[in-house]
Parts: structure tokens; C-alpha cells; sequence
């Protein structure tokens, strides 16, 4: 990876802190990776319920053609 690259993603990423951790019990989870997780779980149900409700490219033709 460039050095150009590395400083702007530094830039963007501030890791120059102490973690927020949430501890629950015997299960501490960091703050950060609560909210990755969070918006990766949101996309994959918007891809999910996407690929159900839109129709698959070609289907009307199919139907068509099955009768």
C-alpha cells in the first residue's frame, strides 16, 4: 500500500484512543465492532428481503413461454 493511501486511511480511521468496551457479565465487546456488526447484519436483511421480493431478470419471459 502506498504511504498516500496509508495516510488518508489514517486520517479517516482514528485508532489514537482507548476502546469503548461494554461489559456484560463475562462478555466485554468493543463499542466499534458492536456498530460494524450491527450495519453489516442490516445489509445483509436488505439483500435478503431484496432477493425475495424483486423479481428474478427473465421470469416474466419464462412464464410466458411455459404455457
Amino acid at each position: 500500500m502506498s504511504s498516500t493511501l496509508a495516510t488518508v486511511l489514517a486520517a479517516i480511521f482514528n485508532l489514537n484512543h482507548p476502546a469503548h468496551i461494554v461489559k456484560w457479565h463475562v462478555l466485554g465487546i468493543s463499542l466499534q465492532l458492536a456498530l460494524a456488526n450491527v450495519i453489516v447484519i442490516g445489509l445483509m436483511f436488505v439483500v435478503f428481503f431484496a432477493a425475495i421480493l424483486l423479481p428474478f431478470p427473465g421470469a416474466a419471459r419464462r412464464r410466458g413461454g411455459a404455457s
